[in-house]
């Protein structure tokens, strides 16, 4: 069952982007950076935390001028090949 209304899908998609890639990207770096005494959790969590509170603005603002450029940069196929339904 949907829990927000569709004009947040926007907001949904950057937070959720910004949360998976930041954490990917600290893991990677908290694997070489982890020391066996504080263990892997405690070497990612604060600086995935920093990472995704700084990326969110940043993909929140920046991910609606990406998709404007994508429709842009493209076109649908249907409408170039004369099979877009009214």
């Amino acid at each position: 069952m949907p829990l927000l209304p569709r004009w947040a899908a926007p907001y949904v998609y950057g937070v959720l982007q910004a949360a998976i890639t930041t954490g990917v990207a600290t893991l990677i770096a908290a694997l070489s950076f982890a020391h066996p005494a504080t263990g892997l959790l405690e070497a990612w969590l604060k600086p995935w935390l920093l990472a995704w509170l700084t990326m969110l603005p940043v993909v929140i603002l920046i991910a609606p001028l990406i998709q404007r450029a994508v429709l842009r940069l493209t076109y649908d196929d249907h409408v170039a090949r004369g099979t877009a339904k009214h």
